[in-house]
């Protein structure tokens, strides 16, 4: 495991989240269950992927260097 990734691009990082949030709605009368943490979990990976994209892509086209 020698290669790195942005911290909000780890699936243990949004898995971890989404427990908490779960464990929190449980707490206030909100049922989650396990299916449904696995599918937000892939479902805002996805759209933070993609915003990640989206990001890099609006820094490329406005930075004032080339890539050399």
């Amino acid at each position: 495991m020698n290669e790195s990734k942005p911290w909000y691009l780890s699936r243990t990082i949004w898995a971890s989240v989404i427990t908490v949030m779960a464990a929190t709605a449980g707490l206030i009368g909100l049922s989650v269950d396990d299916a449904d943490q696995v599918v937000l979990t892939d479902t805002i990976l996805q759209v933070v992927t993609g915003l990640a994209g989206i990001v890099a892509i609006i820094a490329r086209l406005s930075a004032r260097d080339r890539i050399g």
